[in-house]
């Protein structure tokens, strides 16, 4: 399997070389060797994403030699988003494309195929199916301006797969379910949504059962039908109960079906639905986080558990007695700490994939034999880290100002004595939805490797906490966010770890909105600030940037943002006069997401003020920076900067090439 990766490596990207002086930066900017990595039904091969500089390849070995067996790749900002085995010697794959290091995937709504040994690559569905793509000599393919989305690989079945098609603007609005032939690209219709941007659930029949979705109003609707032709019938308005409803699957004799629901208060649960009676039973909750993760049973769809996150991630089950119960708690005791995650099977159970990953580990895979009970090492994600040297990842909690409780994680360095750190806060992009989790995150371990307690929190607006949490955040950019970001730094500085005279904040995206929200709000608490790939003037993004742009856009911004005429007094850009500590942005020129005219007016401001600021623009790079030699010259220059506020470690000279 290493020999393999390291084919793969030398065949799609370069790697990074290493050197030991300081913080070695080049260890932290090294992409992933794999993503995702899945067992073919058979078990005969694996499948592996593989990321590049600036696209994701799709990557297939023989699991007897070890040896490739064959590759799919597109051109540039293309990735491959997704991808599942529909037999054991064809895979479809979801596209997407992103413009930047940051930029969230957008589907293209594409489906590819491809063979395992690389062979008869076709572009099946989507909007290039016509005129001059892959695959366009093939005639039983309807060519039309569609996207589509994989809805079930209908396990009994080797050729077909359940797809949800929406037309695009200005026909039948309406998603479509469809059967579509892996091979020709023939699809066949099998149902007809009450309902718009639809995404379709079949029972464990392959038969469409539930279909839910949202018109122009973004209000999410769940409808369910008994069977194929049987008429709709809407079991959920969310503009009614105030909550969303998904389904997740059907118990095996299709009688049950199971559902992840939003709650009033508190985390969403998981309930048991009686098709027949309509009777209601809570299977799963838990009572601080939502349901991360589902867990199903072996070589099929049928749900039977659920990975929730409060702190350390955990596997919690409807039958805490179940085969699968026992077997997922054995092996999270056999790995020592590590939380664990069963990311795919054969057919028939017997051999299992399974993930061990913590703050600290980026992620070992092994194959687990269920019969013999015995577990192989694969590979690991990033090889060159050793979990054991580096940083610790500590959950934390606590209450804010106003009482509502409060999750995030701390990290700390290797060599770290107990004694209060220089501390960098750093809250996460998005804002809503988006969470820090328990997992490896590069940023936070090259700082802690620079040797600065971190801090991440999960203020009001992120996900995985249900829908009130994630609602507390709407309108309140600069307000009750912020003041949860100011009230975690005073809680690290009240617990002993972090040196109150030695404290900075950076951000990326709203991150770092944050990050000058935060000096500008709080100028005695922080001793420099930094934004990546910011938005600081918040009536421009009605006005720029790809958000504004889309159907739904304004009213998106109007709704969680709030109002223009009112954002102005919370535009970190019109605040610079109150900034009194140094300031270092970095933008792309490409950046839909946050144009850079946000981060050139703040540096404008910023000077203007008598602020001492520096920027750092790459006109050729988007919302992130995708390129190595950029990621460096921005990495040592982040460190530098902060250097010279906190007292840290900087990068290590770059390692002359040969």
């Amino acid at each position: 399997m290493r020999k393999w990766i390291r084919a793969v490596a030398i065949g799609l990207m370069v790697a990074s070389g290493c050197v030991s002086a300081q913080v070695d930066i080049a260890a932290y900017i090294k992409k992933d060797k794999f993503t995702d990595i899945e067992l073919s039904p058979t078990g005969e091969y694996f499948a592996a994403t593989v990321p590049m500089e600036d696209r994701t390849a799709l990557a297939i070995m023989r699991r007897a030699d070890n040896k490739l067996s064959g590759t799919f790749v597109l051109g540039k900002n293309s990735h491959v988003s997704s991808f599942s085995w529909v037999n054991d010697n064809r895979v479809i794959i979801s596209i997407a494309e992103k413009y930047g290091l940051l930029d969230s995937p957008q589907p293209t709504g594409e489906l590819y195929a491809v063979n395992a040994d690389g062979g008869s690559p076709e572009l099946l569905v989507g909007y290039r199916a016509q005129g001059s793509g892959l695959g366009t000599n093939i005639q039983t393919k309807r060519t039309e301006l569609v996207a589509a989305f994989l809805a079930d690989t209908l396990i009994d079945d080797d050729r077909n797969v359940i797809i949800s098609v929406w037309p695009w603007t200005g026909q039948d609005p309406y998603t479509r379910a469809e059967k579509l032939d892996v091979n020709t690209g023939r699809r066949i219709p099998v149902a007809k949504a009450p309902v718009r941007r639809a995404n379709f659930s079949t029972d464990n029949a392959g038969q469409v059962r539930f279909a839910e979705g949202a018109g122009a109003d973004n209000v999410s609707k769940l409808y369910y039908r008994d069977a194929a032709g049987s008429e709709w019938r809407l079991l959920n308005d969310e503009g009614v109960s105030g909550r969303i409803q998904t389904p997740l699957g059907f118990s095996a004799d299709n009688r049950t079906a199971y559902l992840q629901v939003q709650n009033a208060r508190g985390p969403d649960s998981i309930v048991a639905w009686d098709i027949a009676s309509g009777e209601r039973s809570q299977v799963l909750r838990d009572s601080v986080a939502d349901p991360l993760r589902i867990i199903y049973r072996d070589g099929t769809s049928i749900p039977v558990g659920a990975i929730v996150q409060a702190g350390k991630p955990k596997a919690l089950f409807f039958d805490e007695q179940s085969a699968e119960a026992r077997m997922y708690h054995s092996l999270e005791a056999a790995f020592g700490g590590d939380a664990v995650y069963i990311t795919s099977s054969t057919k028939d159970g017997k051999l299992v994939l399974v993930q061990a990953y913590s703050g600290s580990n980026p992620g070992d895979f092994f194959l687990f034999d269920t019969v013999a009970k015995k577990a192989q090492h694969l590979i690991s994600r990033r090889e060159w880290f050793d979990p054991a040297k580096a940083a610790r990842v500590e959950p934390f909690a606590f209450k804010a100002r106003d009482g509502l409780e409060l999750h995030g994680y701390l990290t700390l360095p290797q060599d770290s004595n107990g004694k209060p750190l220089p501390m960098v806060v750093m809250p996460h992009g998005g804002p809503f939805e988006v969470f820090d989790s328990w997992s490896f995150d590069s940023e936070a371990q090259m700082l802690a490797k620079a040797g600065y307690a971190v801090l991440q929190l999960n203020f009001r607006g992120s996900g995985g906490y249900g829908r009130t949490f994630h609602q507390a955040g709407a309108r309140e950019w600069g307000g009750a966010m912020q003041d949860d970001v100011t009230d975690a730094t005073r809680w690290a500085i009240q617990q002993g770890h972090a040196d109150a005279s030695r404290i900075c904040i950076y951000g990326a995206s709203y991150g770092a909105y944050a990050a000058l929200m935060g000096v500008a709000r709080e100028p005695d608490l922080y001793r420099c600030a930094a934004g990546y790939v910011g938005v600081y003037d918040l009536p421009m993004m009605f006005t720029t940037g790809d958000i504004q742009k889309r159907g739904s856009g304004e009213n998106y911004l109007r709704e969680w943002i709030g109002e223009p005429k009112a954002l102005a007094e919370v535009s970190p850009v019109n605040l610079a006069d109150r900034i009194k500590v140094p300031v270092f942005l970095a933008a792309g020129g490409e950046d839909e997401r946050a144009p850079i005219q946000h981060s050139k007016r703040m540096e404008a401001a910023l000077a203007k003020a008598g602020v001492p600021v520096e920027a750092l623009y790459y006109s050729t790079e988007g919302h992130g920076f995708y390129t190595e030699p950029h990621q460096r010259e921005y990495y040592t220059k982040l460190l530098a900067f902060l250097a010279r506020s906190l007292g840290g470690r900087q990068a290590a000279p770059t390692a002359a090439q040969p």
